[in-house]
């Protein structure tokens, strides 16, 4: 894993967790949108590493591993934690450990239910195929790509990645992300969700009814007609500003008075 940082390390510590497949250069909007305001830490999270090859394990070992940076350079100090698709996953196992308070915590189409081994094993053969044909330049891969995965503009980076990835991290991908989690957040955390409603946010919108369920306090932001990740990467300046609205009304609250 490789760690990438902007800003005043001075600052509030805001973490960026991408997604499987996706290059962190996705943030690029995000960062420059809060690294004013925030120290902001993007991860190149194993088996995306683009420079060298890198080896996926768990969920889990993402989480210590991000878990003893913050400790190691932040003085175990963070404020913000967003992650999007498996960084969402992380970012919630990364919430369980109980090492690290969040003062907010932003999960995009974080899949935090378990899907049955059907269901992975599809999935499975659907990433290999797709790093596969990828490594071969395949031209309907690249522009289905284009057209419903990546702007064209990170698509370079995207093929480092899959040049490097091995199959083995996909199955430890899958099978860890897909295994589902409690998010167990500490006291005073604020929770946001954001969702799209097509093709394959199902995992996404089942866990934000259940984290709901769990922590009623959750903001749920649903957004029809999106895919999964669609705000994200396609949209990042409405991702950010809807992410500092959130994060602005957390600031307000702190700051009303208390009543006597």
């Amino acid at each position: 894993m490789i760690f990438h940082t902007f800003g005043d390390p001075s600052r509030p510590v805001m973490l960026l967790l991408h997604g499987m497949l996706t290059p962190w250069q996705i943030w690029e909007e995000a960062i420059d949108h809060f690294s004013p305001d925030y120290y902001v830490i993007v991860p190149e999270l194993d088996a995306h590493t683009e420079e060298a090859p890198s080896r996926f394990e768990s969920i889990e070992r993402e989480a210590q591993t991000i878990e003893d940076y913050l400790l190691s350079q932040c003085g175990g100090k963070a404020d913000v934690l967003c992650g999007l698709s498996m960084g969402g996953m992380i970012a919630a196992v990364l919430c369980g450990r109980g090492k690290i308070p969040f003062r907010a915590v932003v999960l995009d189409g974080a899949p935090l239910i378990r899907l049955p081994k059907p269901a992975k094993s599809l999935m499975k053969h659907s990433y290999k195929t797709i790093i596969r044909k990828s490594q071969q330049r395949d031209p309907k891969v690249l522009e289905s790509a284009r057209r419903d995965f990546l702007p064209e503009k990170y698509l370079p980076a995207f093929l480092k990645i899959a040049d490097l990835m091995t199959e083995d991290s996909i199955d430890h991908m899958i099978d860890t992300v897909f295994s589902g989690c409690d998010l167990h957040p500490a006291e005073g955390t604020r929770l946001l969700f954001l969702h799209g409603t097509k093709g394959n946010e199902y995992a996404a919108r089942k866990s934000a009814r259940r984290l709901k369920s769990v922590y009623p306090s959750t903001e749920v932001q649903c957004f029809p007609g999106y895919a999964h990740a669609q705000l994200a990467v396609f949209e990042p300046e409405r991702w950010s500003s809807v992410v500092e609205a959130f994060l602005q009304e957390d600031e307000q609250k702190k700051n009303e008075p208390s009543p006597l």
